[in-house]
């Protein structure tokens, strides 16, 4: 009788800790993305992640996740959940008018705030940067922080 104990608790023990397995093997990690230097307090910060070079960090199109935070102070953070590991990189705008999209002046200079992962150098002479400059790898949950600019540098 006392084996017969033994041999379901050490069964339910071992599927206890497979099903742990499995749980831990089905969490993704979760990105939480801080803008700091927000100025303005009316709109909302649209932030973009990219998993690749392709549409960074201009066109929705290369995007893998996205998402509008309303701003209610100088910082606004916001979380991606469900990303898989690998290498991404973040491009925020402050959305002044309310239309997802960074605009610029004839010359191609941003006339609303922005921001890139990683924080590059962002001017006449440096051009856009490109991902593989503002790429960070997520292999579990990471915080990044963003600096929002309203200039070039």
């Amino acid at each position: 009788m006392k084996i017969m104990i033994w041999s379901i608790y050490s069964l339910v023990t071992i599927a206890a800790f497979n099903m742990t397995n499995i749980a831990n093997a089905l969490e993704t990690p979760t990105l939480t993305v801080v803008v700091n230097g927000v100025r303005q307090h009316k709109s909302r910060v649209c932030l973009r992640v990219f998993s690749n070079e392709q549409g960074f960090p201009l066109d929705k199109k290369g995007e893998v996740q996205s998402g509008c935070t309303p701003i209610t102070g100088n910082v606004v953070k916001k979380q991606f959940h469900g990303l898989k590991p690998g290498k991404y990189a973040v491009a925020v705008i402050d959305d002044e008018n309310g239309d997802a999209k960074l605009h610029t002046d004839w010359l191609g200079i941003p006339t609303e705030g922005f921001g890139i992962s990683r924080n590059p150098t962002v001017s006449v002479t440096t051009g856009i940067p490109k991902f593989k400059d503002a790429s960070f790898l997520l292999d579990k949950s990471t915080t990044i922080n963003i600096k929002m600019k309203y200039s070039l540098d």
